[in-house]
């Protein structure tokens, strides 16, 4: 595999060398496509990615050390038909002309959206194996790419525990015109197959951003299927889609997820796996995005959910979106009222992130954190795309896509309908979140807290030790499936 691999390399190094003739208007990408990958023709986005370390750039970015990439956006190109990204291409951190000289994998993509969130590893994409070459921006001349290769579907590998569920969705089919399917794994507990009579309750977790139901493929030992020694059938979501994380919030732009899910996929899975199939024994659970998720998922289906264990959830109040007011007057994603750069994220006291570089890092790709959430709360734009909630050059706030983006503030509506949600949301809520959150989050949460203690909820909203990841200690997941089980022991039926 490895000297196949390095055959290829060395092969598009001498296609790149002679394919590139001089050119007057200095260096710039030319890439094509044949029609025995596609019949064309292609309309979307081409991504050039360069890297020194990573010999499959397509597969970044890394969000804490992106490397350069190119993009731009074509219309009914026909197979062989030449496209260049040069120095006016959208780019990210620096243009052609001003990449720093040295040795690189480059390799391109051509985005058809079908459907996945990674453009390297959406399926359906057109790819081309990586070269290696000398990248000089001072150079004239072209370096070619050709895309022959054609992204796979994954698939999933089932164990004697381990079962995958993936329904196709008449609504989201409906929604995207095109098969749309829900996907999860499904982890059973020994008993599943022991006592066939048997029902059993069930727990779903949401993954955070980047996360699917993938990660239990072909796990024979899962160990999330028994909670104070109660069986449990364990569940992982897929919140795949175009624009990032679905979150499994209906959307203008990325459609119907939540009744997707309720409506679609939750009755069919159950009845396949014997699951409960009550409140009482239905929970979701999430971190990160996944925490959101499962945080939304509870305030909007109280009556399906029996309760919600939220961990370092994305903002759950868009009055603090990581230390950010966006109903504010004058409200910048990039600068606060000081006019100083607003950091994204940190390590310790130090932040290691920008907004305004983050921002900038998206411009070429799709699907990425911050054009996540506009693909969620954003109403669609005449353009088709999701409304901007940001100048991209100012980073100035739109006050009219901010007040749209209410619809998804989950304190917000909380407050304003607590009324007729406090009865069905009794003992449901448990949101846990780190004091020093690597992504500023810990503050919607404290403002949730307040909100939910002056309404005299019972919710249990923890601000606890640690960062985004190091406070899920130990003992808080032991804690956690402790009241998990507490709660279904309380309504289980007698034998």
């Amino acid at each position: 595999m490895k000297k196949g691999f390095l055959l290829r390399l060395a092969l598009g190094s001498w296609l790149m060398l002679v394919l590139a003739p001089a050119y007057g208007q200095g260096l710039r990408f030319a890439v094509r496509y044949p029609a025995s990958a596609f019949g064309g023709p292609f309309s979307g986005r081409v991504i050039v990615s360069l890297s020194k370390t990573s010999p499959q750039p397509r597969f970044g970015p890394n969000w804490f050390r992106p490397e350069p990439m190119f993009a731009q956006t074509v219309r009914n190109i026909k197979p062989d038909e030449v496209i260049h990204l040069a120095e006016s291409s959208v780019h990210f951190p620096v243009n052609l002309a001003e990449v720093p000289a040295g040795e690189y994998f480059v390799q391109a993509v051509l985005d058809r959206n079908l459907g996945g969130r990674q453009f390297g590893g959406s399926v359906g994409n057109l790819y081309g194996d990586p070269i290696k070459v000398t990248v000089d921006p001072n150079a004239k001349g072209e370096i070619a790419l050709r895309c022959d290769k054609v992204v796979q579907d994954t698939v999933f590998k089932e164990t004697e525990t381990v079962k995958e569920v993936r329904l196709e969705s008449k609504l989201l089919t409906a929604f995207y015109g095109r098969p749309t399917f829900l996907q999860a794994a499904v982890a059973l507990p020994k008993e599943w197959a022991l006592e066939p009579q048997r029902q059993f309750p069930i727990i779903y977790e949401v993954p955070g951003f980047g996360g699917t139901h993938m990660a239990l493929s072909g796990a024979t030992n899962v160990g999330k299927t028994h909670r104070q020694g109660e069986p449990f059938l364990y569940v992982v979501l897929n919140p795949d889609c175009p624009t990032g994380h679905s979150v499994f919030a209906d959307s203008a732009n990325n459609g119907p997820w939540g009744k997707a899910l309720t409506t679609e996929l939750i009755p069919a899975l159950e009845k396949q796996f014997r699951a409960v199939s009550r409140p009482e024994g239905r929970f979701v659970t999430g971190h990160s995005s996944g925490g959101w998720s499962s945080l939304w998922l509870q305030v909007t289906y109280p009556d399906v959910f029996g309760g919600c264990w939220s961990t370092s959830p994305d903002p759950v109040d868009f009055r603090d979106f990581q230390r950010i007011d966006l109903y504010a007057r004058d409200a910048n994603l990039f600068t606060d009222p000081n006019s100083k750069p607003r950091p994204l994220a940190r390590q310790g006291d130090t932040p290691i992130l920008f907004f305004k570089a983050f921002s900038d890092m998206e411009r070429p790709l799709r699907g990425e954190q911050l054009g996540s959430f506009e693909g969620v709360f954003s109403p669609r734009g005449a353009d088709g795309e999701p409304r901007k909630l940001w100048d991209r050059v100012t980073g100035a706030i739109d006050p009219t896509t901010a007040e749209a983006w209410k619809r998804y503030d989950i304190d917000l509506t909380l407050r304003t309908h607590w009324k007729e949600l406090a009865p069905k949301l009794a003992g449901k809520i448990h949101v846990f979140t780190g004091d020093m959150d690597t992504f500023y989050l810990e503050g919607a949460v404290k403002l949730l807290k307040a909100d939910m203690k002056a309404l005299g909820s019972d919710a249990v909203i923890e601000i606890v030790p640690g960062d985004h990841g190091s406070m899920m200690t130990p003992a808080l997941r032991a804690r956690i499936d402790s009241e998990i089980a507490t709660s279904f022991l309380a309504h289980k039926p007698a034998p």
